[in-house]
């Protein structure tokens, strides 16, 4: 028998009175009771918005920073059915550079593969570590494909010979439109261990390889991507507030960026809401997303102002600072509960940026209101990440740093702290390193399995019907002490090996 509105009232707090205390609560500080169970964990729909009018499958988006966001990361994450924003501290023909190798492709993957002419004699290491390169007429992508080198075949020769000496003729060129599954299957069925991408209007993308399928074949079977409506992966990418930042625009949506972020630390200034109405006016067909925000206050500017989508976190991130450096900030927790409690009286969905370690916390972020998280620390380290990976006292390791360490600021992420004309930089984050953590394409689905069997214990099908928990004052929630919070965790033991999947 189910139990009185009464009973419930004594179990548990429900979102209203828990969040309205003045307490600034983050993901670890609550925890949800459990609902009924009444379905298989598998029946669960994340499927969900990355804001107004850009559906996704899965709801898993990659921040915009350029240890996290390139073309590589994008694709994954898109054949994934999530996006990732590309990053804007690069200059904007390079970004929208990026934008367009993402979305050139239907594959899972950017690879690296490097470029030569007919005449030009490469050494091993201008092969990058890539077991092949494209020769094309002019060593670009835009001319006329003549060969393919092998890197082995370069590795033979005493001293450095043209390519064309020892290059192999191209082989049936297979169509940068082809999903993962066609791709295969055109490999195979020509007897191929390789085959240039070539996209509809002739330029030489990328090249797939046996050992491509092979690789993507080990990993869990990808599921729906996210699609725009012109049938190509959806990628976001974000620009400043700052006057050149409208070029960058202009760039951006003609590479066919499906939703641009603005990024800043702060969002509530005069600055990003002249650059969103600015930007709604002139590309109304592209969803802005606006933030970060924190705040009821801060929301309701944004989104009078034109947003499609909210970006919620302040000084929550692994490598951020700004909480400690400039004493303005919320826990995690309450900031999206309440950003959130608005923003869906006006149709506008919200990113959860930052303070993701673990499923539990998407978990929490999307019961709490969102319709998607945003990861920076939790997808950095991955194969897909940018940079290269190196040893650290004996761990894998990769570069992962803030958009406000002194390091990135000097590439031009300072305006982003709005300290772009500023004579002094002070940081609002660090630079460190994450531990290999192996494909995207392997983790984020045993991720979303567990996140799915979270909702199942919560007794929501859906994150509408978590949402309407929530809102109902269905989902009941506790305050976790610091005994609580380790003996929820692992303790107890003298030594032990984690692992999620």
């Amino acid at each position: 028998m189910a139990a009185s509105r009464a009973d419930l009232a004594d179990d548990g707090f429900a979102a209203p009175r828990l969040f309205s205390q003045g307490v600034s609560y983050t993901y670890d500080d609550v925890i949800f009771l459990p609902g009924y169970i009444g379905f298989p964990a598998d029946a669960v729909d994340l499927s969900t918005r990355l804001s107004r009018r850009v559906p996704l499958s899965i709801p898993c988006v990659a921040s915009p920073m350029d240890t996290v966001s390139e073309a590589t990361m994008a694709a994954a994450m898109a054949s994934l059915g999530a996006a990732a924003v590309v990053h804007c501290n690069t200059e904007p023909h390079a970004q929208a550079a990026i934008v367009r190798a993402a979305k050139s492709r239907r594959l899972p993957f950017v690879s690296s593969v490097p470029f030569f002419s007919p005449s030009s004699a490469p050494t091993l290491n201008d092969f990058a570590g890539n077991e092949y390169a494209l020769v094309t007429q002019h060593g670009d992508s835009l001319s006329t494909l003549v060969g393919v080198a092998v890197a082995a075949d370069a590795a033979s020769r005493e001293v450095p010979v043209s390519v064309y000496e020892y290059m192999r003729p191209a082989p049936r060129l297979a169509s940068a439109s082809f999903d993962f599954e066609k791709a295969a299957a055109f490999l195979a069925d020509e007897g191929l261990d390789y085959a240039p991408l070539v996209s509809d209007d002739g330029e030489v993308v990328d090249l797939i390889t046996a050992k491509d399928v092979e690789r993507i074949r080990s990993y869990p079977k990808l599921g729906k991507p996210s699609l725009g409506a012109d049938g190509k992966f959806v990628v976001a990418a974000s620009i400043g507030t700052r006057e050149d930042d409208k070029g960058r625009l202009e760039q951006l949506v003609k590479a066919g960026a499906n939703a641009i972020v603005i990024d800043s630390s702060q969002g509530n200034s005069i600055y990003q809401l002249d650059m969103i109405k600015f930007a709604k006016k002139m590309y109304p067909e592209v969803d802005l997303i606006g933030g970060n925000v924190v705040t009821i206050a801060q929301a309701q500017n944004l989104i009078q102002a034109g947003a499609d989508g909210l970006r919620v976190g302040m000084g929550s991130g692994s490598i951020c600072t700004t909480q400690e450096v400039c004493a303005v900030g919320r826990g995690q927790a309450t900031a999206v509960y309440k950003v959130s409690s608005y923003a869906k009286d006006h149709n506008v969905p919200v990113i959860a940026d930052g303070g993701i370690s673990n499923s539990g916390h998407i978990v929490k972020a999307l019961s709490l209101g969102a319709s998607t998280v945003m990861m920076g620390s939790f997808l950095a380290g991955s194969h897909e990440a940018p940079g290269t990976y190196e040893y650290k006292d004996g761990r894998r390791v990769k570069k992962y740093r803030g958009m406000g360490s002194l390091e990135a600021m000097t590439k031009g992420s300072d305006a982003r702290y709005l300290g772009d004309t500023l004579k002094l930089k002070v940081a609002q984050g660090v630079v460190g390193a994450v531990a290999d953590k192996g494909s995207v394409l392997r983790f984020i689905p045993y991720t979303m399995q567990a996140v799915k069997q979270g909702f199942q214990d919560l007794g929501a099908d859906s994150l509408q019907s978590a949402h309407d928990l929530l809102r109902s004052e269905t989902l009941r929630l506790e305050v976790r002490t610091g005994a609580a919070q380790v003996e929820g965790g692992i303790h107890g033991l003298v030594s032990y090996e984690k692992k999620a999947f």
